[in-house]
């Protein structure tokens, strides 16, 4: 009877405490029905599922209203469990995602996807360890367009115009490119900083335009495309390094179905948000010079990034041939 008494203890003590149910918080600074919520809250019903109800995440952290760079920190020191984040907001801590973050890189969706669902985009995610995450997917959010206080057809127009960019990104040189002002601000003080004037132009995808509510203070939305910059899932390394191997292969594999899902969303979720700015009067401005903004833009990508590990991935993304 000791020794079975002995070898039930010893077999608890090799599980760990990950053995049992666990329950998880995550962060998104956008509001629940976004498509980057929903996708969480789906991978959230596979880990349940998969897991026999032991992997449970209770607070999707929908519309939180601390900035990326906070949250950042959270999961750094563990108590914040996993966040989704634009990767932009990490080009500080991992310098590898600034080249997702560059101008002009990607030729279309179907691109961009290629590259975050291959080799290099495991790469960038495995990058993230080493600043204290655990990089679990990308969730692609189609382009970036400029969006302000008047219509913007070429980068003459944004001369001398006060441009809000994102914390921790190193946007700042593109926007300067532009002859614009760069102006570092969260993303949910970007409608009260345009109706005060603190800030004129701002850019983003259709969804968080109008999640943002930046439409109720823009009046025009002129379709640059300019960048693609997506999403990243991330998880707390100081949490993970407590999970079992099996319950890291639950959620990495939940993480990546929930990656379809969300392109599912995403396509109609942009078309109704565009139909909900144009309804509230915002001008869509697709005469649009796009040659003149890549011929100010592009350049960055040389100048800077300087780093020949970073610029072999600049060179291998250039180099997929397809559409």
């Amino acid at each position: 009877m000791r020794i079975f008494k002995l070898a039930v203890v010893l077999a608890g003590l090799m599980l760990g405490p990950s053995a049992g149910a666990r329950d998880f918080t995550s962060s998104d600074i956008l509001p629940a029905g976004y498509p980057t919520v929903r996708a969480v809250a789906y991978m959230a019903d596979l880990m349940r599922e998969r897991s026999s109800g032991r992997l449970n995440l209770s607070d999707l952290g929908a519309d939180d209203p601390r900035t990326e760079s906070y949250t950042l920190g959270q999961l750094r020191n563990g108590t914040l469990d996993m966040a989704r984040v634009n990767v932009a907001a990490l080009n500080s801590a991992a310098p590898a995602t600034l080249v997702l973050t560059l101008p002009y890189l990607f030729r279309s969706t179907a691109h961009e996807q290629r590259v975050l669902d291959g080799p290099l985009g495991e790469e960038i995610l495995a990058s993230l360890e080493r600043a204290g995450f655990i990089g679990l997917c990308f969730y692609d959010l189609g382009p970036r367009s400029i969006y302000g206080i008047r219509p913007m057809r070429t980068p003459t127009d944004l001369r001398g115009l006060k441009y809000r960019v994102q914390q921790s990104s190193n946007w700042a040189p593109m926007v300067r490119a532009l002859g614009a002002q760069p102006v570092v601000m969260p993303l949910f003080r970007g409608q009260a900083s345009m109706r005060a004037g603190v800030v004129d132009v701002g850019d983003g995808n259709w969804s968080t335009f109008v999640a943002s509510q930046h439409h109720l203070a823009a009046t025009a939305f002129s379709l640059t495309q300019h960048v693609r910059s997506p999403g990243v899932l991330l998880f707390s390394r100081q949490v993970w390094e407590t999970l079992s191997s099996g319950d890291k292969a639950i959620i990495r594999a939940a993480a990546r179905d929930s990656v379809a899902y969300h392109r599912r969303l995403w396509d109609d979720h942009e078309a109704a948000a565009r139909r909900t700015a144009e309804a509230a009067g915002i001008q869509v401005i697709s005469d649009v010079d796009h040659a003149a903004f890549a011929s100010v833009l592009m350049p960055l990508h040389d100048t800077v990034v300087s780093d020949a590990r970073l610029r072999s991935m600049i060179e291998r993304i250039k180099a997929d041939k397809g559409p």
